[in-house]
């Protein structure tokens, strides 16, 4: 399903593809939690371990929207929608299991050579990365467009993995399906990266006409999943493009009553730097002001955290929820 001259691109941004429409690639935090050099904001706010995570995408180059600041080549994208005949969820675990033990390979400290060992890997993490236990879905493309996303979700849940789904909000039937079928993932991701239409319409492309119209109502519907799910409002934010109208983003997060919300800069990596410059991207001192500046039309919520190497602040009611329970996998 992927053309040979994207998966030459993909595979020169350290992508591996995971059988028909599927892909994973290891993310900074995750090699630099095996040389005990960070973790991933993620680790920090809510307990993952960055060492374990698997990043990946059930629909690595399908996306009905093109937006700026993305990092993949959407120049590129296969189609707005995922059709045709599509893996099973349990092999695309399997495959991006496997995946990830192949690209983490060069980790492994052989202690019997006697050529000198280049890595600098803890191989006690080393060796517990073999079985990741967190899933990203989150990657590149839109992971709502792959049928099954429910049961990749399930399967997860079945083999005691946690999972993080991020999702554009452009299929707010699809989050009903996963609550009716219990298919929720541990933590539901909806990225909203603009305050209204227009600045929407600008920052995100798509080629659905009601685009708008459908993240309102994917906000709608996540109000309603509290107690159900952990639910994260997620902003990336771009210089003199989209941090602006701070009362009407105020509106959207009170719309959408998220346990969470991250702010995030904006990240000029991969294809992002050829439509946004590199002066775009707000510095941490940038986000802790927007951040402030938000609260003020949100009384409830407050700073819970931040990850000045993110350049990310972690919005909510409460400290004692950021951590996942047992019962929350």
């Amino acid at each position: 399903m992927i053309p040979e001259n994207v998966k030459k691109v993909l595979k020169r941004q350290h992508y591996s593809i995971v059988g028909k429409h599927s892909a994973v690639q290891v993310c900074m935090w995750t090699k630099k939690s095996l040389r005990d050099e960070g973790v991933c904001y993620k680790e920090q706010f809510y307990g993952i371990k960055s060492h374990l995570c698997c990043q990946m995408s059930p629909a690595v180059m399908w996306c009905p929207n093109r937006c700026l600041h993305c990092w993949r080549a959407i120049e590129l994208t296969i189609d707005n929608e995922l059709k045709g005949k599509v893996d099973s969820p349990k092999d695309i675990i399997d495959g991006c299991i496997n995946a990830q033990k192949i690209l983490l390979s060069g980790f492994k400290v052989d202690k019997n050579s006697k050529k000198k060992q280049l890595s600098k890997a803890n191989m006690k993490k080393f060796k517990e990365a073999q079985e990741p236990m967190q899933f990203a879905i989150s990657l590149s493309g839109e992971p709502m467009t792959y049928k099954y996303v429910g049961g990749l979700i399930e399967e997860l849940r079945k083999r005691g993995k946690t999972s993080f789904l991020v999702t554009n909000g452009l299929y707010p039937n699809k989050i009903s399906e996963l609550e009716k079928k219990k298919q929720l993932p541990t933590q539901l991701y909806i990225s909203v990266n603009a305050p209204n239409k227009e600045i929407y319409n600008k920052v995100h492309r798509s080629s659905k006409k009601d685009a708008w119209e459908r993240l309102n109502k994917s906000l709608e519907i996540m109000a309603k999943l509290k107690g159900k799910t952990r639910t994260v409002f997620r902003m990336n934010l771009i210089l003199d493009m989209n941090m602006t109208d701070l009362e009407n983003y105020a509106k959207l997060i009170i719309k959408a009553n998220p346990m969470f919300v991250e702010v995030k800069a904006f990240m000029c990596v991969g294809f992002a730097n050829q439509r946004i410059a590199y002066n775009k991207m707000p510095y941490h001192e940038d986000i802790v002001d927007f951040s402030n500046k938000l609260l003020k039309f949100l009384p409830e919520y407050k700073v819970l955290d931040e990850k000045k190497e993110s350049r990310v602040v972690l919005l909510g009611t409460s400290k004692e929820d950021m951590k996942i329970k047992p019962n929350e996998v």
